[in-house]
C-alpha cells in the first residue's frame, strides 16, 4: 500500500515540478536512470536520498506522504503568507477566496 504511493506521489509530484526523471536522477547525485526505476516500481530509496528527493521536490517528508495535498509546496507558501497577515487582512483573503468558490 505505502509502496505504491510512494511511486505514485513520486511521480506525480516530479512531473507538477516540470522536471524529467532523467534530469531529477541527476540533480539529486543519482545514476541518470534512478528516478526512472523507482517510478517502475524496481527499488525503494535510501532515507538519505528519499530526503534529497524531498529536498529536490520542496516538499517535507510529511507533504510527500499527503497524498491529499495535490500541490504541497505551494500550499505551504500560500500558509506561510497567510500567518504573515493581521487578522483583518487574512478575514479579507478568506472572504475573496469564498467569493471565487462561487
Amino acid at each position: 500500500m505505502y509502496e505504491d504511493l510512494l511511486y505514485e506521489r513520486l511521480a506525480k509530484l516530479r512531473i507538477e515540478k516540470g522536471v524529467s526523471a532523467r534530469d531529477m536522477s541527476l540533480s539529486i547525485g543519482q545514476s541518470p536512470g534512478y528516478i526512472n526505476s523507482l517510478e517502475n516500481k524496481k527499488g525503494f530509496p535510501s532515507m538519505q536520498v528519499f530526503f534529497y528527493i524531498c529536498e529536490y521536490l520542496n516538499v517535507t517528508p510529511s507533504e510527500f506522504f499527503d497524498d491529499g495535498n495535490d500541490h504541497p509546496s505551494e500550499y505551504r507558501e500560500m500558509i506561510e503568507d497567510l500567518n504573515a497577515l493581521d487578522p483583518e487582512s487574512r478575514k479579507n483573503v478568506k472572504a475573496i477566496i469564498k467569493g471565487l468558490k462561487k
